[in-house]
């Protein structure tokens, strides 16, 4: 039968994850070390887990609010406004999603008509451009490099505006850079959406894992951001959570009633357990000073610096990376394009490193390798990497 006729063009132009695509074949190689997916090495805390264990053993099995437990969307708002300065009405404003990606899934289908655009700063996360596509808007990609450490710029951005920009998408800390957006720069970009009248959708996923010396700021914290932010965050990073699939959206009332439609429809809600989970990682956070976050922050920080310096020694060029669990090195000086660097160096070094194309084409002649690894991995993953780089 010709399937073809039937599908969704748009959606069949679409590519694959050039993530999943490394990471299903380093499945089948013995003794392949992986340093392609996001996903930290750590086991989610004991007492997160023992909290979902205990609300099974107690029948806890039912569907939650649309929104989420009640309980959990306190701690969430109140998480936010201890940590970030942000204030969001637990009541109306708070939404409890399948991890953040949903979040940006349930944005995009909330705001976009046929031919919008949204503005897609790159090297970025795999999902926005298709999520955009899927809405029936169209993606509009900035080029961001080294040289402005990956930070999106208010004079690109205002070049990149057109009469059909509704959005732009604010992906920082960045995955795949690394890349983080100062104080001074986050209220220039201001500026030219207050300016323009778009809405924002601000992943900040990786705001726990910021390694610099300045304080975090959200983009929805400065003086008329928070009524044009859509603010996406979730456990799956800082809580080593993924596999739990919980993450939460927040935004004004009114665009929230739109998100929410298009969630009790599709999802209805997550799951209970992964919620209790939720909501005993910031309960506890909140008593101890986000202990276990603090821990894995440190570790990643090590690790961060040791990996950065690594590529320095093998004479490649390296921005340092300042959030999030990642490093965006230069294979450019090798001759290589980014797949054949990564094709090569997992064939003869058992090495899975993800292409810089896979999140953007202006992420051509770098590679992105996660840090999330154990340290005895990751010196035996850099070791080979040295001696695949050494015998170009």
């Amino acid at each position: 039968m010709e399937y073809s006729r039937y599908w969704n063009p748009a959606v069949a132009a679409v590519p694959k994850s050039g993530i999943r695509k490394f990471f299903d074949i380093v499945q089948t190689m013995p003794g392949a070390i992986s340093l392609g997916v996001g996903e930290p090495d750590f086991v989610t805390p004991y007492h997160i887990r023992n909290a979902a264990i205990d609300s099974i053993l107690d029948g806890e099995t039912q569907y939650t609010s649309n929104w989420g437990r009640i309980s959990l969307r306190r701690e969430i708002a109140l998480y936010l406004k201890n940590r970030y300065h942000l204030d969001y009405s637990p009541e109306n404003e708070v939404l409890v999603t399948i991890g953040a990606s949903e979040g940006i899934d349930l944005a995009m289908r909330a705001l976009l008509c046929p031919g919008d655009e949204v503005l897609v700063p790159e090297p970025s996360y795999v999902s926005y451009r298709p999520t955009v596509v899927f809405a029936g808007g169209k993606a509009v990609p900035i080029c961001t490099d080294a040289s402005r450490n990956f930070m999106l710029t208010a004079e690109q951005m205002e070049n990149a505006i057109t009469p059909k920009t509704k959005a732009l998408i604010l992906p920082y800390p960045n995955n795949p850079t690394g890349g983080v957006l100062d104080r001074a720069t986050i209220a220039q970009l201001r500026d030219v959406i207050v300016r323009h009248d778009l809405i924002v959708i601000s992943d900040e996923i990786y705001s726990e894992l910021s390694y610099g010396t300045e304080e975090y700021v959200s983009i929805a914290s400065l003086p008329g951001m928070r009524e044009r932010t859509i603010y996406l965050n979730g456990f799956s990073k800082a809580f080593a959570m993924t596999g739990w699939r919980i993450g939460y959206t927040c935004a004004p009332a009114e665009l929230m009633d739109v998100m929410v439609k298009i969630h009790q429809f599709t999802i209805m809600c997550a799951s209970t357990q992964s919620q209790v989970a939720a909501e005993e990682a910031l309960r506890q956070g909140r008593e101890d000073d986000y202990a276990d976050v603090q821990t894995m922050r440190q570790s990643y920080d090590h690790r961060r610096r040791l990996m950065y310096d690594a590529f320095l020694k093998m004479g490649l060029t390296c921005f340092e990376p300042l959030g999030a669990f990642y490093v965006f090195p230069s294979i450019a000086a090798t001759g290589l394009s980014s797949e054949e660097f990564c094709e090569r160096l997992l064939r003869d070094k058992l090495v899975a490193c993800v292409p810089g194309t896979a999140f953007g084409e202006c992420g051509e002649g770098h590679i992105r390798c996660c840090y999330a690894t154990a340290l005895e991995q990751l010196d035996i993953a850099l070791t080979r990497i040295a001696e695949f780089v050494q015998n170009l």
